[in-house]
C-alpha cells in the first residue's frame, strides 16, 4: 500500500495530476531560482529559432521535474516524448525513440540515472552530435553506420544526481536542482489546485494542509483530495483549518508531515538503540524496510526538519524528534562513551 505522503506516485495518480499541472512557466509556484533562469535561456532560444539546450533537472520525487519538462516543451511550441531509464533496455529502444523525434521536439527520460552503461554511449553522440550509431548485422559481416537526427532538447531527471556518470552529466547545458517548497508556496498551490477542482477552501485550511505537505507538491495535492473527501462526506464540504486539521489528524499525518512509517523509524532508533548512532544495515532489518528505501524515501525528509542526523558512525535521532514524539530525552554525557550500533 502506498503512503500517503510518499513523493513518488503511480499510472492512476498521473492521470489525475495532469489536470492540475501548470502548462505556462509563469503560472509555475515555487523554485524561482530555476524558473527565473529557465525562462531567460527559453527566450533565448526562441529568438535564435533553436532547440533549447539539454536540461537536466535533479531533486527528490514531486518536486516539479515533469512538470517543468512539459513546460518547455508547451512554451518551445514543440512535442514532448516520455520515457524512463529502467525502460530503455536495448539499443534499438532508444534508436526508435530518437529516430520518431521531429526537429526542436523534446525527450525527457526520468529516472535517467537508471541508464544502463551501453545505451548511455549511445546516447553520447545523440546529444553532442545530433547523430546515431546503429550497428548492422553480427560477427566479422556487422557495419556500423550513422544517421542524421533531428536537432532535439534532452531532459533528464533523477532523485540521485550522484548516481548520474561523469560524462553523462557533462553534456548536459543546464542543471537545475529544485529544493523543497516552503508551506507558503504549498498554500498558494492548494489554493490553485482547489480552484481547479471546485473546492471551498479558506486560507487558513489551505494554509493547514501546506504544514503537512512535506515541502512537495505532489503530496499537497494529495491531501487535498483526501481533505476534499472526508469534507464533503463528514462536513459541510468546505475545507477550513478546523476541517484540515481533523481530516488530517484522521489520516495519521501529523503537524510535521510525519506519518506512522516515518514515527515507527525514529522510534526504532530512540527505543531500541538508544536514540543512535546506528547504522542503516541495522534500521533495515529492524523495520524491515530495504536499505534504499529508508536513504532514499524517509531519510530526506526527516533530515530536513531537523528529526534526524547522519553522523559519521551512523544516524542519531535529534532531540526535535524527541520533543515532537513526546519521549523524554537521556543526553549522554559528551566525554562518555557513545555506544554504536552496526557502523557504517
Amino acid at each position: 500500500m502506498r503512503r500517503l505522503v510518499a513523493g513518488e506516485t503511480d499510472g492512476e495518480e498521473r492521470n489525475l495530476e495532469s489536470s492540475l499541472r501548470p502548462r505556462r512557466l509563469r503560472d509555475y509556484i515555487g523554485q524561482n531560482r530555476a524558473t527565473d533562469n529557465l525562462a531567460v535561456f527559453l527566450q533565448a532560444a526562441r529568438q535564435r529559432g533553436e532547440p533549447l539546450d539539454h536540461l537536466l533537472l535533479c531533486g527528490p520525487p514531486g518536486l516539479g521535474k515533469t512538470t517543468l519538462a512539459m513546460i518547455v516543451a508547451h512554451e518551445m511550441g514543440v512535442e514532448i516524448k516520455s520515457t524512463a531509464g529502467p525502460v530503455i533496455e536495448k539499443s534499438g529502444d532508444l534508436a526508435a525513440l530518437l529516430t520518431n523525434l521531429q526537429e526542436g521536439d523534446v525527450l525527457f527520460i526520468d529516472e535517467i540515472h537508471r541508464l544502463s552503461p551501453a545505451i548511455e554511449e549511445i546516447l553520447y553522440p545523440a546529444m553532442e552530435d545530433f547523430q546515431l550509431d546503429i550497428v548492422i548485422g553480427q560477427g566479422p559481416s556487422a557495419r556500423s553506420i550513422k544517421l542524421d537526427l533531428p536537432r532535439f532538447t534532452l531532459i533528464g531527471a533523477t532523485t540521485r544526481a550522484g548516481l548520474i556518470t561523469a560524462p553523462l552529466r557533462g553534456r548536459f547545458g543546464i542543471n537545475f536542482h529544485l529544493d523543497f517548497y516552503t508551506p507558503e508556496q504549498l498554500q498558494q498551490i492548494v489554493l490553485r489546485s482547489a480552484r481547479i477542482l471546485e473546492t471551498p477552501i479558506d486560507e487558513a485550511g489551505a494554509a493547514e494542509i501546506a504544514r503537512r505537505a512535506r515541502g512537495t507538491p505532489r503530496i499537497a495535492n494529495r491531501l487535498l483530495r483526501r481533505v476534499r473527501d472526508i469534507a464533503e462526506v463528514i462536513y459541510d464540504g468546505c475545507i477550513t483549518a478546523d476541517v484540515a486539521a481533523e481530516a488530517l489528524d484522521r489520516l495519521e499525518v501529523d503537524r510535521f508531515g510525519l506519518d506512522e512509517v516515518d514515527r515507527k523509524l525514529l522510534l526504532t532508533i530512540i527505543e531500541k538503540f538508544d536514540g543512535g548512532p546506528v547504522g542503516l544495515g541495522t534500521i533495515s532489518a529492524a523495520i524491515n524496510e530495504e536499505k534504499d528505501a529508508i536513504e532514499e524515501i524517509y531519510e530526506p525528509y526527516l533530515l530536513q526538519i531537523g528529526f534526524l542526523n547522519r553522523t559519521p558512525r551512523g544516524r542519531v535521532v535529534t532531540g526535535a524528534a524527541y520533543a515532537h514524539l513526546g519521549v523524554a530525552h537521556r543526553f549522554r554525557s559528551a566525554t562518555a562513551q557513545t555506544p554504536l550500533f552496526g557502523e557504517e
